[in-house]
């Protein structure tokens, strides 16, 4: 049986010129996107050199720290340092959640948490839909003014006004009461009620400050929107809730997301103020309970422990309402 060699195929000259022709374009054009960028990054070097700041800061104070998480999983010795200490595993973790005093510390930082977004969160929407349909200016900025306020007081000088508020003796509320034939009450000694003075002082400190972000949303709302809703005859809460709350949804959205991500990150300095012997079984909070256990006890490791469970259920529950937020139709942060 005859064999018949296998003809070799040769690419044409047509082929060959146009891949040569090919790939010489991209990398010219891969050259030429170069030296754009380059000369976009020469032209405007004052921004770079502006966001070259806070990227060093986020480096610095974020991302060098991260080293120090290994304290969670060791058992620190000031003498060996932090690369010559003994790893002890998952010791530390497995002590806090063995401990009596750490759920009474996980309950009282997501109660707070919680209760705090509950109250503040509607409170910020309504005082924006309400200065959005202020029409005289001189009350709109009046009242602009006296809600921001608050927020530029110092969390000192505000627990202070706190204490002189509910002062057993010659604060106004125990004032008020014995006037009606009452009984003084030490508000700050009673663990039943140290809730509700955290919270609504904040509401009340920071409910300005937060409506901000939704004025703006507000004022990116079509006007004529609203003029067709009133030719049409819908009276100021209709268009507020067929328009207004419809458009700042997406913002609504993203703002309620955020504060999820912070509910096991409740502020330290107010807390601890505000805090005492006999209020300490609703007051103890993680920032508190870290603080005292790091740098009063010098239990290093621990603490890292601590903080270390603190940032991982921060971050599980702002992935989970994101998740949530998306699969209802809503826009999230990614």
């Amino acid at each position: 049986m005859q064999r018949h060699p296998i003809p070799k195929i040769v690419p044409k000259a047509e082929n060959c010129s146009l891949t040569i022709l090919k790939n010489g374009s991209n990398h010219g054009s891969m050259a030429a996107k170069k030296s754009k960028i380059k000369l976009q990054i020469v032209q405007s070097w004052q921004l770079y050199v502006i966001l070259l700041v806070p990227f060093l800061w986020l480096i610095i104070f974020r991302y060098v720290p991260m080293y120090g998480l290994q304290l969670a999983f060791k058992n620190f010795r000031s003498s060996r340092g932090i690369w010559g200490s003994p790893w002890v595993g998952l010791a530390h973790f497995k002590r806090f959640f063995t401990s009596p005093s750490s759920w009474m510390v996980i309950r009282n930082t997501v109660t707070l948490s919680l209760y705090s977004i509950a109250a503040s969160f509607p409170f910020a929407i309504i005082l924006a839909l309400c200065l959005n349909e202020l029409r005289n200016e001189k009350t709109k900025k009046f009242i602009q003014t006296v809600t921001y306020a608050p927020y530029f007081i110092s969390t000192v000088v505000m627990v202070s006004i706190i204490f002189q508020i509910l002062d057993p003796r010659i604060g106004i509320i125990n004032r008020i009461i014995m006037l009606f034939g009452g009984k003084s009450i030490n508000f700050m000694a009673m663990p039943q009620y140290f809730s509700h003075i955290y919270v609504w002082s904040g509401v009340w400190q920071s409910n300005g400050y937060n409506a901000i972000i939704y004025l703006a949303a507000l004022s990116a709302v079509n006007p004529e929107l609203h003029e067709a809703a009133i030719v049409d005859g819908c009276s100021k809460f209709q268009r507020i809730w067929y328009i207004d709350l419809p458009q700042i949804k997406p913002t609504i959205i993203i703002m309620l997301i955020l504060n999820m991500g912070y509910v096991m990150s409740i502020g330290f300095e107010k807390v601890y103020l505000m805090q005492n012997p006999l209020n300490i079984e609703a007051s103890e909070v993680m920032s508190t309970y870290i603080y005292r256990v790091g740098l009063i006890n010098f239990d290093y490791s621990y603490s890292t422990a601590i903080s270390f469970i603190n940032s991982i259920i921060n971050l599980v529950l702002l992935i989970t309402v994101n998740t949530i937020a998306k699969k209802l139709g809503e826009e999230g942060l990614w």
